[in-house]
């Protein structure tokens, strides 16, 4: 907290949101309160550099944090602030690294940091509160501007419980939620009084006021180009390496398992690590299955991959989870409205890993960095002149392909396809609400969210980088969300492994993702690293909705406050829908539904928590 008209903290309040915050910091629980400012936290010690750490921390006590953060690049940090005559003790924490980094640069510190972090640092010296969010936005950072108190948090319940937090709704986040099952402005909240820091971003609040900046965007200019193919092999495998070394910091870790190249290539990575000098991480696999429900090779596959690195697997599989199930379970409440009526078993999932792991590495970001355009290559290659490369590429792409067909297919049937197989405009959206938000233009534009531009050979995975869908990834795997002592982290969002695939030639190196199975020769099973991309073979909700017991959720009552937002009468059941986008779509009012009821219950019991804190 922070009174930028010099009143002072209200050190129980603060002391209580602290005690709040226990469940994902069970290690050690700490305030700090001057005058105006006041920090609380919660540990959550992840990394062998945090057995000894303490927060909120200070440096000469003119410098304040508080911090949710994993440091990279370690060694290299601590040799440029050398250069700049700050020594950093041996085996400091991470926390320790940021507060050396702003003593040493102020607010472009952010330049020299790399790694998953949200922190706030207080600057007596210029009664400045200045925060950050890491690049990719994988540690959440809330905060409300209450006339002059500024309050944040990296818990979105932790701000919502401040007294002066309304719980008064964002009618554009909801809009969105509808539309497309997600907010798409990621400086905003489902809830008018509480703020998103974007992704790369700082924010500085003095008493002068709040400044919000961009400091970092995926870079356009990379240009790496190799003599020899293998050095291109050779410089992914260092990167990665190094990306997954710096997320071992820690004597256990779990790996989110697929059985598709991305997580296995990840799984042998650090398989190899802890078993070379000074890797001590004991690893575990986890897996989500099916094994009746739909047709699902996944758990054999991540099972051959386990089996072959000899790495305990565990899996949980999801054929019985119901449509809503536990929905009204204050421990299984979600901070936002969320389009997965199975979202109960997220919390199955963390809490097994939680059962042996603080630590879960993830696969995300590769078919992103990796997706596979040719037509912006050979443009670039005709604008430089570069007839011999044009030539080359054309014919190594021709050649690479097992058919021209499925190209040939896809596009006859994007001119020709059927549009009653696809999700149009809600025609069941509340008329009043629909112009009160101006709905129809939000949906024109939403759908065209996605503006490849900027990068002149892979535009479109340059663009899916800023996506809103990636802060809500991350956001619902926190902690603040799952409730559970474990911390996700995610090798292919290593800032080294991004600007380096986005700087090397799509063709042949993205061309599904040939850099990454020559990277894994003699390191995975054969089956695993030839594998194709492999969608479910099924739909669960489709599945589930046909089955007599999921018929209840067409009957469940609504909340009266549903009815701004929905014409209830336009409404199909969706026991009779067959077809998985329109099914999607139509499950959004039902999770509105059953998350407004849950709303009310989760305030009340958690502020009655904090009161009796």
């Amino acid at each position: 907290m922070f009174g930028r008209d010099g009143a002072p903290v209200d050190r129980a309040l603060l002391q209580s949101l602290t005690h709040f915050l226990s469940f994902r910091g069970p290690d050690a629980r700490e305030v700090w309160a001057d005058g105006p400012v006041g920090f609380g936290h919660t540990l959550l010690r992840t990394t062998v550099e945090a057995l000894g750490e303490r927060q909120p921390a200070s440096l000469d006590g003119q410098l304040w944090i508080t911090a949710d953060a994993r440091i990279d690049c370690r060694s290299e940090l601590e040799a440029q602030l050398e250069r700049e005559g700050r020594k950093v003790r041996g085996g400091a924490p991470d926390c320790e690294l940021i507060l050396h980094a702003y003593a040493a640069w102020s607010e472009e510190c952010v330049q020299h940091l790399r790694g998953d972090f949200a922190f706030a640092i207080w600057d007596a010296r210029r009664k400045t509160l200045f925060c950050a969010r890491d690049h990719f936005g994988i540690k959440p950072f809330y905060y409300a501007e209450l006339g002059d108190l500024f309050l944040f948090s990296n818990t979105l319940d932790c701000v919502r419980l401040h007294p002066d937090v309304s719980g008064e709704l964002n009618e554009a986040a909801i809009a969105d939620f509808l539309l497309f099952g997600l907010n798409y402005d990621v400086a905003s909240t489902t809830f008018l009084d509480v703020r998103r820091l974007p992704a790369a971003h700082f924010l500085s609040v003095s008493a002068e006021g709040l400044r919000v900046e961009r400091y970092w965007s995926a870079p356009t200019d990379g240009h790496i180009r190799y003599r020899n193919p293998d050095e291109y092999v050779e410089h992914l495998q260092i990167v990665l390496q190094a990306a997954v070394a710096d997320r071992l910091r820690t004597n256990r870790v779990g790996i989110l398992l697929s059985g598709g190249l991305d997580s296995s290539a990840i799984a042998a990575i650090a398989r190899e690590i802890s078993a070379g000098p000074g890797g001590a991480a004991d690893l575990r696999a986890y897996t989500i299955t099916y094994e009746s429900l739909i047709p699902d090779r996944e758990g054999a596959h991540a099972r051959t991959v386990a089996e072959f690195l000899h790495i305990p697997h565990r899996t949980l599989a999801f054929d019985e989870l119901r449509p809503f199930e536990r929905w009204d379970d204050p421990e299984v409440g979600w901070p936002e409205p969320v389009d997965d009526p199975f979202f109960a078993g997220l919390f199955d999932e963390f809490q097994m890993i939680a059962e042996d792991c603080r630590v879960v590495l993830g696969g995300e970001g590769a078919d992103n960095l990796m997706h596979f355009e040719i037509q912006p290559q050979l443009r670039d290659h005709a604008r430089k002149r570069e007839w011999g490369l044009l030539w080359r590429n054309s014919l190594g792409y021709l050649s690479s392909r097992s058919s021209l067909w499925p190209g040939i297919r896809r596009r006859i049937r994007r001119v020709f396809r059927n549009e009653d197989g696809k999700a149009g405009f809600p025609r069941w959206v509340a008329p009043d609400f629909a112009r009160r938000v101006d709905l129809e233009a939000r949906w024109a534009n939403g759908n065209r969210v996605l503006a490849p531009q900027g990068h002149p050979l892979l535009p479109t995975a340059h663009a899916s980088l800023s996506l809103p869908q990636w802060a809500r990834y991350y956001e619902l795997q926190d902690p603040g969300v799952t409730r559970c002592a474990v911390e996700v982290r995610h090798p292919f969002m290593d800032l080294r492994v991004v600007e380096y695939l986005l700087a090397i030639p799509p063709f042949p190196w993205a061309f599904e993702k040939t850099i990454l199975r020559e990277a894994m020769a003699g390191r995975l099973p054969e089956d695993i690293r030839q594998r194709p991309k492999t969608p479910l073979a099924g739909d669960p909700l489709i599945e589930m909705l046909q089955r007599p017991e999921s018929s209840w959720i067409d009957q469940a009552r609504w909340d009266e406050e549903v009815g701004r937002y929905v014409n209830l009468p336009a409404l199909t059941p969706l026991s009779h829908e067959r077809n998985a986008e329109r099914a999607s779509m139509l499950i959004r009012p039902h999770c509105l539904n059953f998350w407004l009821q849950s709303l009310r219950r989760v305030r009340y019991n958690l502020v009655a928590e904090v009161r009796n804190g």
